[in-house]
């Protein structure tokens, strides 16, 4: 690209006619003519090399504004012009650049473009001094056509193999694997590839989290996963965790992809004024994020890059804070309790790098030892080990090994909402601050998946099987009958999660693979059942063959689906 820049008391133009034949018409305002003083005119000619329209756009912005610095105007004209050479690019492309850099250009400067593809009359004044007349010449480095080769790269990402030799037979990683529930590959580390089996788990959990979250009076909401790097400023997260932030730039801008979801949270809250009868107002989200981890650190779905995390965002006044938080952890009781997993608790308090006052610190500690104490919950003590931004309630879950995990967490935060300078209209109509707390019940859903697949060595309750039904056949002449009972539990049992195995194998073979998959029900027919007209069932897993109708059937697995026993 060349340019020629005239800085000029004023430039006169006006379009006479086409030179190309496939450029637009113009408008009728366009056909006018044009004066503009006190101008600085780039004459640009765009050339073939100029390939990389971003970058040359970038160059050709870049020294605009630095010869307008130097002579100090606000108007910009973007003349095209044709030098006497064969090198100059496609007409398209010259329109695209010209565009881009009129787009950039306006941000800081009044610009007008010179219609491109027209015969022009024209005429300037040129300044007298030594910058009014410059030259140059713009060139971007192209970047060198990437070699690569397809089958070496494709072998490369296809190394990927679980180690087993150090894990114990109920690893979630192995019987992730055997149910066929999720995978890793090393194109993305630390993120799952859940498969559809895995994926129902997730779906399930995810369903029953909304449920319940609605009866509670919660709405849900979704954030952007990369937000501008001010954001985090603003929040404190950035001094906090910027090591362990994904960062990219766009359009000369930092952003982040997000670590946490609270930030996101904040500016939904701001978006219309609030009133103390919007309070209080509590607001779910399901959101992914991610946080870099080294490599080594990673296992399984228990340390992960990329995770979801039900978060939650309660606002509320300083009267009503008692009585959330024991919703709070009301709510994380029942969830807990659908999995039969025990937990204890712990009071997190101040750490050392925090944001706030001591008072206000002193104010959230008083506030959660009070409710833990009035619902006489025991609770061990955790000096310094708060967020950085408010003290927190944990909850240690045990699983069926009794191994503990830190899941739920309930955090009261003074300090977010003075920095996001939240409000609400009182009654008395005085601006004041609300009250935030911050939990999670199931934490990263991803771990938490991992925990109960150990908690429950694959043997998922039925609501969460991925596949809860296999109807075997015992000889190809029993096919009809097996087909035309899994007719009729489709039909009697709602979104039934059921398959059948067919293959002319041995019931002893498909049953062994029905088990390695911890279907719930295994159902066999046979001669007998045919006849009967009745079912033969292995329960969860016991060896011992239950016989019963098929009525009888449909009204259990009914039952405990509903109920997601």
């Amino acid at each position: 690209m060349k340019i020629l820049s005239l800085h000029c008391d004023y430039i006169e133009f006006k379009p006479l006619k086409k030179a190309l034949k496939k450029i637009e018409p113009l408008s009728e305002e366009e056909k006018k003519a044009k004066r503009i003083e006190e101008v600085l005119v780039i004459l640009t000619a765009v050339e073939k090399s100029d390939k990389n329209i971003h970058k040359i756009v970038g160059s050709l912005v870049e020294n605009v504004e630095d010869i307008a610095k130097q002579v100090k105007v606000k108007n910009i004209v973007l003349y095209p012009y044709a030098h006497l050479s064969s090198d100059l690019a496609l007409p398209e492309i010259a329109v695209k650049i010209l565009q881009g850099a009129e787009k950039e250009l306006k941000k800081n400067f009044k610009v007008t473009r010179a219609p491109f593809g027209y015969y022009k009359e024209f005429e300037l004044k040129v300044k007298g001094h030594p910058l009014s007349e410059l030259s140059r010449e713009i060139k971007v480095g192209e970047e060198k056509e990437e070699k690569y080769n397809e089958k070496q790269l494709l072998r490369e990402i296809s190394k990927t193999k679980l180690d087993t030799s150090k894990l114990k037979d109920n690893d979630h990683r192995i019987l992730g694997k055997q149910m066929n529930l999720f995978s890793f590959n090393e194109t993305a580390p630390g993120m799952v590839f859940w498969h559809d089996n895995g994926l129902i788990i997730r779906n399930e959990l995810i369903n029953f989290w909304r449920e319940i979250h609605k009866r509670a009076g919660y709405q849900e909401i979704s954030t952007p996963q990369i937000l501008d790097k001010k954001l985090w400023q603003i929040s404190g997260h950035w001094e906090k965790y910027k090591e362990n932030i994904f960062l990219t730039e766009y359009e000369k801008r930092i952003f982040a992809v997000k670590p946490m979801n609270c930030p996101g949270g904040m500016l939904v809250y701001k978006i219309k004024p609030k009133s103390y009868r919007d309070l209080p107002l509590r607001v779910g989200e399901l959101g992914v994020v991610h946080r870099q981890e080294l490599s080594g650190v990673l296992g399984g779905l228990f340390r992960v890059i990329q995770f979801t995390q039900d978060d939650a965002h309660i606002f509320c006044t300083e009267k009503q804070l008692e009585s959330e938080l024991v919703r709070v952890i009301d709510l994380v009781d029942i969830f807990y309790k659908k999995f039969n997993l025990s937990y204890r608790v712990e009071l997190s308090t101040r750490p050392e790098k925090r944001i706030g006052s001591d008072k206000i610190w002193d104010k959230a500690e008083d506030a959660l030892k009070k409710v833990l104490d009035k619902q006489s919950i025991k609770y061990k003590l955790n000096k310094g080990d708060g967020a950085f931004y408010g003290p927190k309630i944990d909850f240690h879950i045990k699983d069926s090994l009794g191994r503990e995990w830190q899941c739920a967490t309930l955090q009261l935060d003074f300090a977010m909402p003075e920095r996001f300078d939240l409000e609400y209209m009182d009654k008395d109509n005085k601006r004041k601050r609300p009250v935030m707390l911050h939990r999670v019940i199931y934490g990263a859903l991803e771990r938490f998946i991992g925990i109960l697949i150990e908690h429950y060595k694959g043997r998922f309750p039925t609501w969460l099987a991925p596949v809860q039904v296999r109807v075997l056949s015992f000889t190809d002449r029993n096919e009809k009958y097996a087909k035309d009972v899994i007719q009729k539990l489709e039909e009697s049992v709602p979104n039934l999660r059921i398959d059948a195995d067919f293959t002319p194998r041995t019931v002893q073979s498909k049953v062994k693979d029905a088990e390695i998959m911890r279907i719930p029900y295994i159902i066999v027919a046979g001669d007998k059942e045919q006849k009967d007209k009745s079912l033969a069932v292995r329960v969860k897993g016991n060896k011992k063959i239950k016989k019963m109708s098929i009525e009888k059937f449909i009204d259990m697995i009914k039952e405990e689906i509903e109920e997601r026993e």
